[in-house]
């Protein structure tokens, strides 16, 4: 029996609050879920108590400072779903690569990868054993979540990781990431197929620890043109919704990437992400109008005043519909949002319609 065939499609769990799962499912709802991307860290006090004592990945590779993070806002807040605690960068580390979190850089990798004979050097790791922390991590957040709401677990897109592993570190453009698709294009293909591969291994084990759904983050995927797109993102984010689609809920979100809505549709994912560019009317057309939708509050927004953000939010609602539409953010929240604006925003949606 296989990995796929071992893993049990059905949660043999009752999740008290499985609003975000049926959300999923697209089922008719009295409300509409809210999470927010990034909901565990930097805006957070509490957070930021941990912070000074742990470097980064010490927080990512110790199971008891991950899941103790992931629940952090939502013993405040009471969201709809927790977020594991992680990076979407422990793939290229667990490939190979080394990886850095610098102050003012952020992730910084050492030795980029910019010539092909490089790419042959990466390996497919065991992820069960290379990335056993993250699964360790689960299972912890699992007991303190008590199957009070459901865990997202997710990963980066192949490009995306790509990006970093050949930049070497953040960029507006990633410009070296494109130069060497471009110019060396089969050892790209290689790459991005090495990373979809460890993805997807990766992904199955995290359902495996009890990851209740999954999303895939396309930081980057709107740095490329829609052609370019089709080549170099789309099909490797495919290969992971077909192979994990069986075993949990799939959400793809691809930052810049409306004009992709329609294709990532058609692939059964059970929904799809939409930044802050894309009006919802305009989202429900370029994606069909059958798909659950997920955002898209523009994350600056939280710094209206909180009355404002309760009217805009019920907007957003109004305009995306109540069903088949999970409200969240149009990309992870900034560091400097205040407290009481974040909970202004969960709260607006779970007073929504009655104020």
């Amino acid at each position: 029996m296989n990995k796929t065939e071992s893993i049990t499609t059905e949660k043999k769990i009752h999740i008290k609050n499985d609003l975000y799962l049926r959300a999923l499912r697209g089922e008719i709802v009295e409300r509409p879920p809210v999470w927010m991307m990034r909901q565990a860290g930097r805006y957070l006090p509490e957070f930021m108590s941990i912070k000074e004592k742990y470097d980064f990945f010490t927080r990512c590779q110790t199971p008891e400072l991950a899941s103790e993070i992931t629940v952090q806002p939502i013993r405040r807040f009471g969201m709809d779903a927790a977020i594991l605690f992680s990076d979407i960068l422990v793939i290229p580390q667990a490939m190979g690569v080394e990886v850095e979190m610098r102050a003012n850089i952020g992730p910084f990798v050492p030795n980029p990868i910019r010539i092909k004979s490089q790419v042959k050097d990466i390996q497919i790791p065991e992820t069960k054993e290379a990335l056993g922390y993250v699964m360790d991590a689960i299972k912890a957040t699992k007991e303190l979540l008590n199957d009070e709401i459901p865990l997202i677990g997710f990963a980066g897109s192949p490009w995306t990781i790509l990006c970093y592993m050949v930049q070497g570190q953040g960029s507006k453009t990633f410009d070296l990431a494109k130069e060497f698709c471009f110019t060396e294009t089969e050892a790209a293909h290689n790459l991005l197929q090495k990373i979809t591969d460890t993805t997807i291994d990766y992904l199955k084990e995290k359902v495996i620890a009890g990851a209740d759904a999954i999303q895939i983050f396309d930081s980057w995927g709107g740095l490329l043109s829609p052609t370019d797109y089709n080549i170099f993102s789309w099909p490797y984010i495919n290969q992971i919704v077909q192979a994990i689609k069986p075993l949990a809920p799939v959400t793809v979100f691809g930052k810049g990437c409306w004009f992709a809505l329609n294709e990532m549709s058609k692939s059964g994912a059970s929904a799809l992400g939409v930044d802050w560019t894309c009006s919802p009317k305009n989202a429900r057309y370029l994606s069909g109008g059958n798909i659950t939708l997920q955002g898209n509050f523009d994350p600056a927004r939280l710094m209206s005043p909180p009355e404002m953000i309760k009217n805009m939010v019920h907007q957003m609602i109004d305009e995306f519909g109540k069903d088949k539409y999970i409200v969240n953010l149009g990309h992870g929240i900034l560091p400097n949002i205040p407290i009481d604006h974040a909970k202004a925003f969960i709260d607006a949606v779970k007073s929504y319609p009655n104020s």
